[in-house]
């Protein structure tokens, strides 16, 4: 699955035809934000990223309640992320309200989150199952933690062996795009 950001449709930019629109929801500062989007982007399948107990800005917050009527109308939005899973239990909610028809895939962004791998994985109920790695983050955990820097590579590795052993994709960043020309003072702070 080859994943691009929302922002990245602010540039005269091409894409392959099977790209997935990823909307965070972090960068979006209001639900009719991200149904424009939705609507500007109606042929195109997406992946709505919620943010979940984010620290860093931008911080915007929207409740399951909020999105869910959004989540029953719109059916381009194929996958649901959802941000600091640490195990199984933090999907049942999302589970229970998301429709069927969207895959839910759990962010991994601590070491916690990846010692629970299997049972996060279990609790997905999909053909195609995926976990998402936020690598800055799970670094940014492992100093938290008092860890070795180098546990870093030792947590991806066992997360790469989980996924490949249980047949599941594993999202990870391959890139970003920097440009000159941001216009906006800033989407940090709303």
């Amino acid at each position: 699955m080859l994943i691009i950001s929302q922002n990245a449709t602010n540039y005269d930019l091409s894409f392959p035809n099977d790209v997935v629109l990823r909307i965070n929801l972090a960068w979006c500062n209001s639900l009719d934000e991200l149904e424009n989007n939705l609507k500007k982007h109606l042929n195109q399948e997406i992946f709505i990223d919620l943010p979940t107990g984010r620290l860093k800005p931008p911080n915007n917050r929207y409740s399951l309640k909020d999105l869910k009527p959004i989540l029953n109308t719109y059916k381009n939005i194929k996958y649901f992320a959802i941000s600091n899973v640490e195990n199984g239990i933090d999907l049942d909610e999302f589970l229970d309200i998301i429709p069927k028809t969207i895959t839910i895939i759990p962010k991994i962004e601590s070491p916690k989150g990846v010692i629970n791998i299997k049972k996060i994985i279990e609790k997905l109920n999909y053909d195609e199952k995926y976990v998402m790695l936020d690598h800055d983050d799970l670094f940014s955990a492992i100093k938290r933690n008092d860890e070795s820097p180098s546990m870093f590579q030792t947590y991806v590795k066992q997360l790469i062996t989980s996924c490949k052993d249980n047949d599941v994709g594993l999202l990870r960043t391959v890139g970003v795009v920097f440009s000159d020309d941001e216009k906006r003072e800033t989407q940090y702070i709303k």
